[in-house]
């Protein structure tokens, strides 16, 4: 698929040692980049790793972003202030995205939505690989959560902690977007709905994780989390009470 020649668009992978991975992830973003027939560039933005990611990073053709406060929001926003294109299609750098999948987020983002999330869940046309997604996770955390946050903030996203997404850059910048953390997801989607951006979503592949060390994701803190910025950001958190 080929879209129109001056289109940029950047590809923004938070990065804290990830060298088992990262290579991998910038050639994909790459392929998909040349794939598609347009102008882009993968922004690593890293996070303080220490096992040669940034070598690694820059060799596979990247541009590194060196971010010094710590945190996964933190390392987003970076990228994305660093990043040169109008769009910008963001995901985790363990290979357990398929970045070939850009297409279908640069499409909706063409069509007018300002922000796209990815959908992993089989029922909104996702595919789940066999332990790709802890069975915690996958029926209790992410439905639930995600539940809530279409309560809440009236949103039809059926997928609130998906990792892949794309968006207009300019758009998520003027959201002055600021947790650190994991939390950060469920921040994205929050002020998308209540600044009346147009939100969309498309199916997306989540595969096995490629890494050799656990998720920096921590089940019960980063839950908590989420849930308290929901509850905390909801104009209608009082009706819930």
């Amino acid at each position: 698929m080929c879209f129109e020649d001056k289109i940029k668009l950047s590809f923004v992978l938070p990065c804290l040692n990830e060298a088992v991975t990262i290579r991998e992830c910038v050639e994909e973003c790459l392929l998909a980049i040349e794939e598609a027939g347009i102008e882009g560039e993968v922004v690593v933005a890293d996070n303080g790793s220490e096992d040669g990611s940034v070598e690694i990073s820059e060799e596979a053709g990247a541009r590194v972003v060196r971010v010094v406060n710590r945190g996964y929001g933190n390392s987003i926003m970076e990228g994305v202030r660093e990043a040169r294109g109008r769009y910008v299609v963001m995901a985790d750098s363990d290979m357990s995205y398929d970045f070939r999948e850009m297409p279908r987020f640069l499409d909706r983002l063409l069509e007018g939505d300002d922000l796209v999330i990815g959908c992993r869940m089989p029922r909104g046309g996702g595919l789940i690989e066999k332990g790709a997604m802890p069975f915690l996770h996958r029926w209790v955390g992410n439905p639930v959560l995600s539940w809530l946050g279409r309560r809440l903030f009236q949103s039809k996203v059926m997928d609130f902690h998906c990792g892949i997404r794309g968006f207009r850059r300019d758009a998520i910048l003027e959201l002055n977007l600021s947790m650190p953390g994991m939390e950060f997801a469920s921040e994205m989607i929050a002020k998308a709905e209540l600044a009346g951006l147009r939100v969309g979503q498309v199916p997306v592949t989540l595969r096995v994780d490629g890494r050799d060390h656990p998720p920096h994701l921590n089940t019960w803190s980063d839950g908590w989390r989420h849930l308290r910025f929901l509850l905390r950001h909801s104009p209608k958190r009082f009706v819930l009470f």
